[in-house]
Order: structure tokens, then C-alpha cells, then sequence
């Protein structure tokens, strides 16, 4: 029986990576004998498996081996194999496509890291063999070098939780019955630890924030320094200036909870104006619109990168409807991450969700369960799902959070 030997390395046993390797080689029908074994002891020791694995045929021994370097193992057969793209926007055929764990490629007898990381991209080397980068299709030129097959590829392992923390507790069980007053302290911790490491922390937000009356806890939170970046759509910013004009949201008022008459114009009236005014920040600085989300970007440098979508009424001047340039703009943004918090959004969580490395602590809130689990299953394997409201979510968060940074 054909055979090759993988390795796995780091906290694999914690972050299951060794059982899930192996079964998955069991899946695939292949015989595998644990050949040599250091297992650390303490929590910052890494463990080292080599393991032979045979199969019944070359074939299927190359597909399960494939897919065993998606999940972290470390298949050494010489350099990556290299193929020119055929032309602007496509690969060439049978190219590497990337998870979002860091990831190596060996080009020239030198492993080198592979930058710009994201999930569902290409692996592009660059002429001098001393760079390597994540290209999606937008930027792929003809003749651009990129890797193909898994030859010469390491990935990471995920990273284990914490044990001692409530998201090791969580787990990948996404359910309601979870104690939510403490998961929002954990979230509020991350949040403080990145900002004390340097690190900048992300919020994509969706309507539902300004619907139930959480916009001010999020305009406290970005005043008080905690948000240095917001992804949106026109929604968010169409229906939070909507509430600092009109005092409504889709024509509901906030503080009474009733619909207003004519309030159903009120969002394009506020479009209106700001459109008038040629961007938020203008009219932000003309008076035009008093309080609110945007408003806090604005005064706080908080950058914001607002992607349209087919159903935007305006939309608003700063939306982005291209959604190749959309992409390009978060991609900009998520330099320096150490957290992203997603809150009651599935498009955005999704789709930035794709363009976030592994390393970056991501925490999806939405009530609905399914939101959640579409992210884990869409490759977001990193994130914790808090299924709650997002009213009570954004209140917890700002009251852990009220003595501001100061860094």
C-alpha cells in the first residue's frame, strides 16, 4: 500500500486537532500508526505527532492527504508547485485554495509565510521566491505565479481556547442556554486585552442595533474609544441618522414604540439630506445630523466602510455599491485586528468573516442560532457564537466597558 508521513504540531490535542486529523483519515478509508509522539505537559508546551499513513491506492492516499493539510498537518514533498494564471481573474487550474490558519509555502528550499491571509484564495509568489500572499480572483493578472496542488504547503493548527476561560466552557455548542451576563464580560475582557496589546478591535453591525434602541450604547462605545473600525450596510447608517434627526426608526418612534405618521419617509428624508450635504461627515460637520452612531465616527476617527446591497434605498453618499471595491475596502481595514465583534448582521458577519485571519478573536451575537452556525460552517472556525439579543448584548458590553481606554 502507497504510504507518506505527516506531522502535527503545537496545542493539538486541546484544539482537537489530532482527533479530527485522524478521523478524518479513517473517513477516507486509510490505515495510520502513530510513529513517534511528544505530548507537552504544561499549558504553553506544544505536542509533535509523526504519523505514516497508507492507502489502498496513490490517489486516494493524495486526496486524504490534502485535505488532512487543511486542518493543520504538515505533509513535506519539496517545494510548492508553481503555475502562471492564465489570464486577469482566474487561476490557474488545480490552484491552492487558502483557509484562513497561517499558512506557509516552500518555494526555493525557504518556507515562507504567506501574507495578506483570508479564507477561499489563491496563494500568489512573488518573482524573487521571497514573498507569498492571499490574492482573491479581483486581483489575479495574468502571468501572476500562484501555488498549485498541496506540495510544499504548512498550515497551522488552530489555536486551543483558554481553558480557564467561558468560551472554552462554549465550545462549538452554539445554544441560548449559555450564561450570558458572563459571556459579555468575556467579550469585554477581549476587547480590553487587545486594545492594552496594541491591537484594534472591529464591529460589523447591522439595523437591528438602531431598531431596538442599542444605537446609544454603540455611540458610547465608539466615544469612549473602544471601536476603532465599523463595517455596515446603508441600513445601519441610513436608520441612525434616521433616529438622530426624526427620533424614529423605520418610521417607529424609539421612545414610544409606536409608528409615527408618515414616519415610513422619514429614512429617505435623512437620506435626502445627507446626500445633499455630499457625505456623513459633512453633514456632521454642517449640524445636519445632531447625535448617533455615524456621528461618533466621525468625531472619533473611527474608520467605516459601509457596502451597499441590491435593496439600499439612496443609498447614503459613502456606501459603496461596487462589491468588488466593497471587499477591497474592509480588506484595508482589518490590518492590526486583534478583535471583531458581529452583531445581529449575517451578510456582513459572513462576509467578513471571509476576509479575517484565524488569529483575530471573532464573536458573532445574533438570536438566531442559524446566523451563528453559518459562520463557523462557512470556515470561520475561530469565532464564538452568543446567541442572544442585541439590545441586551450592546447594554452588558458598554456597562463593562463605561470607564473608557484611555490608551
Amino acid at each position: 500500500m502507497p504510504s507518506e508521513v505527516i506531522y502535527l504540531e503545537g496545542h493539538v490535542i486541546d484544539s482537537l486537532t489530532l482527533s479530527k486529523v485522524l478521523d478524518l483519515l479513517t473517513s477516507y478509508g486509510c490505515e495510520y500508526e502513530i510513529q513517534d509522539a511528544h505530548i507537552g505537559h504544561q499549558r504553553d508546551e506544544t505536542s509533535r505527532f509523526q504519523i505514516s499513513v497508507s492507502a489502498s491506492s496513490p490517489e486516494l492516499l493524495e486526496q486524504a492527504l490534502e485535505e488532512a493539510v487543511q486542518h493543520g498537518a504538515i505533509y513535506y514533498k519539496g517545494d510548492a508547485k508553481l503555475a502562471e494564471a492564465p489570464a486577469d481573474g482566474v487561476y490557474p487550474e488545480d490552484f491552492y485554495s487558502t483557509t484562513n490558519l497561517e499558512t506557509w509555502a516552500r518555494v526555493g528550499g525557504q518556507w515562507i509565510e504567506v501574507e495578506k491571509l483570508e479564507m477561499d484564495c489563491g496563494v500568489r509568489v512573488f518573482d524573487d521566491n521571497r514573498r507569498a500572499e492571499c490574492a482573491p480572483f479581483s486581483r489575479v493578472k495574468k502571468g501572476d505565479l500562484f501555488v498549485v496542488g498541496h506540495d510544499g504547503l504548512r498550515v497551522a493548527p488552530p489555536e486551543r481556547r483558554d481553558p480557564t476561560t467561558v468560551f472554552a466552557f462554549m465550545g462549538s455548542d452554539v445554544s441560548s442556554e449559555k450564561p450570558k451576563e458572563r459571556i459579555v464580560r468575556g467579550v469585554a475582557e477581549a476587547i480590553r486585552n487587545a486594545k492594552e496589546e496594541g491591537k484594534r478591535v472591529l464591529l460589523v453591525g447591522g439595523p437591528a442595533i438602531i431598531h431596538t434602541g442599542a444605537a446609544g450604547f454603540l455611540e458610547e462605545l465608539i466615544n469612549k474609544g473602544w471601536i476603532d473600525v465599523l463595517f455596515a450596510g446603508n441600513a445601519l447608517a441610513a436608520h441612525d441618522i434616521e433616529a438622530a434627526m426624526f427620533g424614529t426608526s423605520l418610521g417607529v418612534h424609539l421612545d414610544l414604540g409606536s409608528p409615527v405618521t408618515h414616519g415610513h419617509q422619514h429614512h429617505l428624508r435623512a437620506i435626502n439630506r445627507v446626500r445633499g450635504a455630499g457625505s456623513i461627515a459633512e453633514a456632521v460637520r454642517q449640524g445636519i445630523i445632531p447625535t448617533g452612531v455615524m456621528r461618533a465616527c466621525v468625531l472619533n476617527n473611527v474608520e467605516f466602510v459601509l457596502a451597499g446591497s441590491i435593496r439600499d434605498d439612496g443609498p447614503l453618499p459613502d456606501v459603496i455599491t461596487d462589491m468588488i471595491e466593497a471587499q477591497d475596502a474592509m480588506r484595508a481595514k482589518v490590518d492590526g485586528l486583534g478583535v471583531a465583534v458581529m452583531v445581529a448582521t449575517t451578510l456582513h458577519s459572513v462576509a467578513t468573516g471571509n476576509i479575517l485571519p484565524a488569529t483575530v478573536q471573532t464573536f458573532c451575537v445574533d438570536t438566531d442560532a442559524d446566523t451563528v452556525i453559518k459562520l463557523s460552517d462557512r470556515g470561520t472556525h475561530q469565532q464564538v457564537g452568543i446567541v442572544t439579543d442585541c439590545h441586551f448584548f450592546m447594554k452588558e458590553l458598554a456597562t463593562y466597558l463605561k470607564d473608557g481606554w484611555n490608551g
